[in-house]
C-alpha cells in the first residue's frame, strides 16, 4: 500500500492508495492517480513545532495494523518547518520503504512556466498533476484552504501560474478579529445574495463573495489559456478541492469537478511518474 501524506498550513491528510505497479498497467490507467480510492484516510491538525519522531508517533499510531501494509511513502509539507522533520521521518521510520517526497528539485513531470519554478508550493504542483489527468486537458484548479489558489494548467499539462488569495476561514477571522461589531459566523451558505442580519451579511461576503472572486478568476486564467494556446475560447474544465470546497464550490458557476483529496492524488500521480522514470533510468543503463 502506498502511504501519502499532505502536511498543510492548518492540517495533515493521509491516505492509503492501493500500490500502482506502473503507468501502463491497464488497470490502472493514467497512473490510477484520477481512478484509485483510497482504502483508509484521516486528517489531523498540523502541529508546526512537532519532531520527526512526534510525527511518526502519530502516523504510526493511527495507522495501526496497516503499517505493515505500507511498502510505499510520497509526502510534501507546505510548512517550511516540517519539511525538514518529514523528511527524518520518512527516513528514520520507513527504512526499506520507496519513498517520494516532492520538494524543489523533485521531477514530478508537470513543466512549471512560472519566473521562478522553485517558488511554486508542491502543493499546487501535485494538484496541478492530479487535475489535468482527470480532466485529460487544459483546465483551472481551485483550492479553497488556508489560502485560495487558483491555479491554470495548459492543454500539455503544463503549470502556467495563477493567483493566491487570504482563504474564506482566514478573511472570516480577520473580519471578526479587526471588526469590533463583528462576531465569528459559521461558514455555511446564504439563504441568499441579500443578507438580512449581520451574520448573514457577512457569510454572503464571505461565502458568495469568495464564490465570485474565483468566477472571475476562472474567466480570466480561462482567457490566458486560450490566448497561450493560440485557438480560440474554449470550455476549460475547473476542478475544485480543499476544506471549504463542499461550501462555497456550489456557489460557483464555474466549477464542474469537485474532487475532495486533489493532493492525495496528485502525491500518488507522482510516486507513480518517479517510479516509472527511475525504472527507465535503470533499463537504459543494462542497455
Amino acid at each position: 500500500m502506498l502511504l501519502c501524506i499532505d502536511v498543510g498550513n492548518t492540517q495533515t491528510a493521509l491516505a492509503l492508495y492501493p500500490r500502482p505497479e506502473t503507468t501502463e498497467d491497464p488497470d490502472d490507467e493514467a497512473g490510477g492517480a484520477d481512478r484509485a480510492t483510497a482504502r483508509w484516510s484521516a486528517r489531523i491538525r498540523t502541529e508546526r513545532r512537532a519532531t520527526a519522531d512526534e510525527l511518526a508517533l502519530t502516523v504510526r499510531g493511527m495507522l495501526g495494523p496497516l503499517l505493515a501494509e505500507v511498502d510505499g511513502v510520497a509526502a510534501l509539507s507546505t510548512v517550511p518547518a516540517l519539511l525538514r522533520e518529514l523528511r527524518g521521518m520518512c527516513e528514520r521510520h520507513f527504512p526499506g520503504v520507496e519513498q517520494v517526497l516532492v520538494e524543489p528539485g523533485v521531477r514530478t513531470g508537470v513543466p512549471l512556466l512560472v519566473d521562478n519554478p522553485k517558488e511554486v508550493g508542491a502543493d499546487r504542483v501535485v494538484q496541478a498533476l492530479a487535475a489535468y489527468e482527470r480532466v485529460g486537458g487544459p483546465c483551472v484548479v481551485v483550492v479553497f484552504g488556508t489560502s485560495t489558489t487558483v491555479d491554470a494548467v495548459s492543454a500539455s499539462g503544463e503549470f502556467l501560474g495563477g493567483a493566491i488569495a487570504a482563504g474564506v476561514a482566514v478573511s472570516a477571522e480577520a473580519l471578526s478579529t479587526r471588526a469590533a461589531g463583528l462576531r465569528p459566523v459559521e461558514l455555511v451558505a446564504p439563504r441568499s445574495a441579500l443578507g438580512r442580519s449581520t451574520v448573514e451579511s457577512m457569510q454572503v461576503g464571505l461565502v458568495l463573495g469568495a464564490a465570485a472572486m474565483v468566477d472571475g478568476l476562472v474567466t480570466r486564467l480561462a482567457d490566458d489559456i486560450a490566448s497561450r494556446d493560440g485557438q480560440g475560447r474554449r470550455p476549460v474544465a475547473v476542478v475544485a478541492s480543499g476544506g471549504l470546497a463542499p461550501v462555497v464550490a456550489p456557489e460557483c458557476s464555474t466549477v464542474t469537478h469537485q474532487i475532495p483529496d486533489l493532493t492525495l492524488q496528485g502525491l500518488r500521480a507522482v510516486f507513480v511518474r518517479v517510479r516509472a522514470a527511475a525504472r527507465a533510468r535503470e533499463e537504459r543503463r543494462r542497455r
